[in-house]
């Protein structure tokens, strides 16, 4: 039997696009997005910034035109990239350089993985996920590799982050930090926590912004997802000459998203670098969408995210690790982010 081969789509909440004209990496060529079109982004946390210019794009909210079924793997194959023991351990580190002043948070992944050899087709997942743990910046990228689509890209996403939209010449940006079962659980750490990387993504969008119009409009207001709420803040600023000068340099200032990585950046980036034991590829990166022909951009920070590579099914999940941290409860959140993604995903 021959399979046809499958026409390269994206889907992001409100917009779904089919047929990609071509594909660049912003970090090697940053003026790309100068011409205009309609792209679709995948920027990695430690990799490449992706970027794919689709030719058609229309205005919806069904993720598939038909019935698509999702057949994930077996709830037990999945394997996670640091054990309870290297987890627990890796969050002592990190206060331990709290202490010596290296640092003042970092946040510390892990990857789980299951083996599934064929490339499966995502949009059953995305309905899955869209039905069990809906999202405001869900997103399908579905992008087989080869010829002008590169080396493609295979996400579905539930992220419940805003990393940067932009519209009318405003980037506005939605760190979170803060995570717990219900509102009673969350804790005084939380709450410093949140106000630690709201300050530096406030810095963060100072770079790119008119001087003393970057602000923060809401502070540690609590948001309820399915199985979990969060602590969310907000920061805007109108950017430079009232648009983006260039689309890499605003992509750079935020990236990689302050909620994910630490504070001071640099010091918790290379913390990551030493802990962490698999890449975490778009897992924590920038996923979403830019307009350049009208100046917009919705790019979320992908966090619940699954991505097929190299045979497996992979998912990150992590906590932001401050003094006030218990290693214990570090592990259970990282556990609590993942437990109803990971079960929707798996085989029923």
């Amino acid at each position: 039997m021959t399979i046809a081969p499958r026409v390269p789509r994206a889907w992001f909440r409100g917009v779904r696009a089919e047929r990609v004209l071509e594909h660049v990496d912003l970090r090697e060529q940053p003026d790309a997005l100068s011409g205009g079109g309609w792209w679709v982004v995948v920027a990695e946390f430690d990799g490449p910034w992706h970027a794919w210019r689709f030719a058609e794009v229309r205005a919806t909210d069904e993720v598939t035109r038909g019935p698509e079924r999702w057949h994930g793997p077996p709830r037990d194959a999945w394997r996670t990239s640091l054990s309870r023991q290297q987890y627990v351990a890796a969050v002592q580190r990190v206060r331990a350089d709290i202490a010596e002043g290296e640092v003042y948070q970092a946040n510390i992944c892990r990857v789980l993985a299951a083996p599934v050899p064929v490339r499966p087709d995502p949009v059953g997942l995305a309905v899955r996920l869209a039905t069990g743990n809906p999202a405001p910046y869900a997103a399908l990228i579905d992008i087989p590799a080869g010829g002008v689509a590169g080396p493609g890209s295979w996400v579905v996403s539930a992220s419940p982050e805003l990393s940067l939209e932009v519209a009318d010449g405003i980037v506005s940006s939605g760190p979170i930090k803060g995570t717990a079962a219900t509102p009673s659980g969350l804790l005084p750490k939380d709450r410093a926590e949140n106000v630690m990387i709201t300050d530096l993504v406030r810095n963060d969008l100072q770079r790119v912004c008119v001087p003393g119009t970057v602000e923060v409009t809401d502070l540690l207001a609590v948001e309820e997802h399915p199985g979990l709420v969060h602590l969310v803040s907000r920061v805007r600023g109108r950017l430079l000459d009232g648009g983006p000068t260039g689309w890499a340099p605003l992509l750079a200032a935020a990236h990689p998203p302050g909620s994910v990585s630490g504070a001071p950046k640099s010091s918790a980036l290379r913390i990551i670098d030493e802990l962490e034991t698999a890449p975490r590829g778009p897992y924590c990166g920038q996923i979403g969408w830019i307009d350049a022909d009208r100046g917009r951009a919705r790019l979320a920070v992908g966090i619940r995210t699954f991505w097929w590579a190299d045979g497996e099914l992979r998912f990150g999940t992590g906590a932001g690790i401050t003094w006030g941290s218990d290693p214990d409860q570090e592990w259970a959140e990282t556990e609590l982010k993942a437990a109803r993604l990971v079960s929707l995903a798996s085989q029923a």
